[in-house]
């Protein structure tokens, strides 16, 4: 180190006993000899003359995602801003801004739940094709990577599941997840075994400064002595099935360790309740719902419904891993697949004009009678806007952000937890209140907002600003959801 230290000294004092004209002739060579003894670039220091100019990265375009519409970021007054003597309904007011994001144009469907149901039926089948209870044919795990050195080990989807022609233990392993039913003899798909595991990093509460593993970065104020002795308790989701194939989910509180106390782990049996048709509405012959309803062909494009706020969530994780299984080096930039906050839903149904509908009208028909969602516009009348329960998504027309069914079908989750307050505990910039209730919690502390209203709700009820709550893990005949994704840019030319 010495050695480099004279050396530079040296070339330096050689400097000083030139003139100045030689100095501007010489100096170009030399800095580029420093340069380059220090690890610096001469290229750059030729091109930018010493400037300061940035170093940039190729822009990338992020395609739109399949059913998706881009909503664009900007402000509205959220709620609605007095007492509604004509509707009857009022609700936290306050002007907000959010960023933009993508959104489903509808709900999601029958068929594409019922494509996440299969797939957690199909990696269940791999695992036991792969397992030697059941034959253990390896081809079915990937353990190696392409030097031939180990890895984690996980699914090889590439090889095709033998549904014609199976071995004898490749039956065993297929039927496995079936059960027939002891009434009608019929087979069917063992509900209770579609768990699917996942885990959410949870970024935020990582970059808090209360969180950090050094106590010298907890607190910026150099007033307050720090304590080395403090401890830090966190709170980790985490989820295991048990020897009788129970899923038990536990909230640990436990002193600070390290990153991997942010990561959650949830285990959802990802079934919708089919059974909410009849529990929903008692007195009432809805068992032909119950039995169809999610499994036959003609309600495909209907929004699914029996899905709680804990499996709504689980599609989500698994709409990410799906779409990043299929994706090169650009998928780092890929936001994950999410259920919209409250403020995002509001923003996205009410249309770039921040109508009290999804529609400019403030009436819920044309002048020439045409309705303009799927609700219950009168008393036991539920079938003056052409359906009885749900219709199919999108046959109502968009509003001014693309998107269908903003209003009536069925209600939608959203991630935000149900207050009184809603956005006046919040903050004005892309506003959200999260709140990752444990068990043990008190059930009132799991209320989750829903927007947007039902085929069974009155008109009132559908505005693009009324709010409403279910339970995290209750299931409905009314309610659904949509997903959105967080827009990984900044202006979006047309």
């Amino acid at each position: 180190m010495m050695k480099k230290i004279f050396f530079l000294s040296m070339i330096v004092l050689s400097l000083t006993t030139v003139s100045c004209s030689s100095i501007r002739g010489k100096l170009g060579s030399v800095g580029s000899k420093i340069g380059s003894m220090l690890g610096i670039g001469s290229k750059m220091a030729k091109t930018t003359g010493g400037e300061v100019t940035g170093v940039s990265g190729t822009p990338v375009s992020e395609p739109t995602p399949y059913g998706m519409v881009l909503v664009q970021r900007g402000s509205i007054k959220v709620g609605h801003e007095k007492s509604d003597s004509l509707w009857g309904t009022g609700a936290p007011s306050r002007d907000i801004s959010v960023e933009a994001f993508w959104m489903d144009e509808t709900e999601v469907s029958n068929a594409k739940y019922r494509q996440f149901v299969f797939w957690v039926r199909d990696s269940i089948i791999r695992e036991r094709l792969a397992d030697p209870a059941y034959g253990g044919d390896e081809t079915y795990k990937i353990t190696e990577d392409e030097y031939g050195e180990p890895i984690k080990p996980y699914l090889n989807w590439r090889k095709p599941i033998p549904w014609k022609k199976p071995s004898e233990d490749e039956q065993r392993a297929i039927e496995s997840v079936y059960i027939t039913n002891p009434i009608t003899g019929e087979k069917m798909l063992d509900a209770s075994q579609m768990n699917y595991r996942y885990e959410i990093y949870d970024y935020t509460q990582a970059a808090l400064r209360k969180n950090r593993l050094n106590p010298e970065e907890r607190n910026r104020n150099t007033d307050i002595p720090v304590n080395y002795d403090a401890v830090v308790t966190i709170s980790k989701d985490t989820a295991y099935v048990d020897d009788d194939g129970g899923i038990i989910r536990e909230t640990i509180n436990r002193p600070l360790s390290g990153p991997y106390d942010f990561l959650n782990t949830y285990i959802v049996n990802v079934y919708p309740d089919t059974t909410c048709w009849v529990n929903d509405f008692p007195n009432a012959n809805n068992e032909t719902y119950m039995q169809l309803y999610f499994s036959h062909p003609n309600y495909d494009n209907h929004p699914v419904v029996g899905v709680s706020w804990e499996q709504a969530n689980a599609f989500c994780a698994w709409r990410t891993e799906y779409l990043l299984a299929g994706m090169g080096p650009q998928a780092k930039w890929i936001q994950r697949y999410r259920l919209p906050s409250e403020a995002e839903w509001e923003f996205a149904a009410r249309g770039k004009e921040g109508n009290r509908f999804p529609w400019e009208q403030d009436d819920t028909k044309s002048d020439a009678g045409c309705y303009y969602a799927n609700y219950k516009p009168d008393e036991g009348n539920y079938t003056k806007d052409g359906s009885l329960i749900t219709s199919r998504c999108g046959i109502f027309s968009a509003n001014t952000n693309g998107l269908y069914d903003m209003a009536g079908n069925v209600a939608e989750w959203t991630s935000t937890v149900y207050t009184e307050a809603g956005v006046l505990q919040m903050s004005d910039i892309n506003p959200d209140l999260q709140y990752r209730a444990a068990k043990e919690d008190p059930y009132s502390l799991k209320k989750k907002t829903t927007r947007g209203g039902s085929w069974k709700d009155p008109a009132k009820y559908i505005q693009g600003a009324t709010r409403s709550y279910e339970y995290q893990n209750e299931s409905r005949s009314f309610v659904g959801f949509r997903c959105v994704r967080s827009y990984a840019g900044t202006d979006r030319k047309k």
